[in-house]
């Protein structure tokens, strides 16, 4: 026979907002008095045109308070489940590894080996952290039941969404920054301050190649039913992207001369090439080698290509909160 206080406890816990979740607990908190402010807000602005229109700034002030609530939420989810220690030290740990069988050459020659090493490495690793972090974003929330409290408060599954994808963004960020960041301080004290700027577009590249590959696995995540789907199709992702695009890419440069055009589309269409480009134009066309110089030579500016990668960042993230919407829990 059970105990009759545990039974209470187990009834408690099912008729509790937070469906008895110890991270839901604070976003319930968070929801309910921004749900009441802006309560309040909306009935004293009723009376007149200038205070709808402070209720409508209220609206959209309130929807940041929702997402910003889910960021640190996800945010401190990714800390407690040692996420960003983890990327931290792979990135430092790969980071030194490239520094130690890249750097022996003392000068610019040197610094430009190294860096292109690391756009070598960070094409490769940025990505598969981005895509295993985010691909259990939503539907790995759902079997939680996390998902099912949170859509049953006062906010909007859209911002549910992108709140999740800025929490686990800032934990992928700070991992990028600080990881490759220690390889950037071995830098400038072997070969000098000179070689900063290149390092930096290096470092400004990888987190939106991260950010970009992040906002696919979300997408993914709330297409897919099952955590294994969308694990499976993250690891397609980064086959394509990685691995499969830059090969047929090569393929249709080495059998048609392509116009510079062509050669952008080529770019834009893969986060990677972006990024790679992003990286060493800087360094000169070959110190990709391979098929990265002939990309280097299609004329994008650094700013075409930055918007390449917030493009690929903010569509998938749009489109996961239009569809997010059609999810049955």
């Amino acid at each position: 026979m059970s105990d009759p206080t545990e039974r209470a406890e187990e009834g408690d816990a099912e008729t509790r907002p937070d469906g008895g979740h110890a991270d839901a607990a604070a976003a319930v908190g968070a929801f309910a008095a921004d749900a009441d402010a802006e309560s309040a807000d909306s009935a004293a602005s009723a009376a007149t045109v200038e205070a709808t229109e402070t209720g409508a700034n209220d609206g959209v002030r309130g929807a940041l308070r929702h997402v910003f609530v889910v960021a640190v939420t996800e945010y401190r989810l990714a800390v407690r489940s040692r996420w960003a220690l983890a990327l931290t030290g792979l990135f430092v740990a790969f980071g030194g590894v490239v520094l130690t069988f890249s750097g022996s050459a003392v000068g610019p020659a040197g610094a430009e080996r190294v860096v292109a090493s690391l756009t070598s490495l960070a094409a490769y690793l940025v990505p598969l952290a981005a895509l295993a972090l985010g691909y259990d974003a939503i539907v790995g929330r759902e079997d939680e039941g996390w998902l099912a409290v949170v859509f049953s408060l006062p906010v909007r599954r859209s911002e549910v969404v992108a709140g999740t994808y800025l929490g686990r963004l800032a934990v992928l960020a700070g991992a990028t920054l600080l990881g490759f960041g220690f390889s950037g301080a071995l830098i400038v004290r072997e070969f000098g301050v000179t070689e900063l700027p290149a390092f930096l577009g290096f470092l400004g590249g990888a987190v939106g190649a991260g950010a970009a590959f992040l906002a696919l696995a979300l997408l993914l995540s709330t297409v897919a039913r099952e955590k294994t789907h969308a694990l499976g199709a993250a690891l397609l992702a980064w086959v394509w992207f990685v691995l499969g695009h830059d090969l047929l890419a090569l393929g249709v440069v080495a059998a048609a001369d392509l116009p510079g055009a062509a050669l952008s589309a080529l770019v834009m269409s893969n986060p990677v090439s972006a990024f790679r480009v992003l990286a060493l134009s800087g360094l000169g066309t070959t110190a990709g080698g391979g098929f990265t110089a002939v990309l280097a030579g299609s004329g994008l500016s650094t700013a075409a290509l930055a918007l390449s990668l917030v493009a690929w960042a903010v569509v998938p993230v749009a489109a996961a909160g239009v569809l997010v919407r059609r999810r049955r829990l």
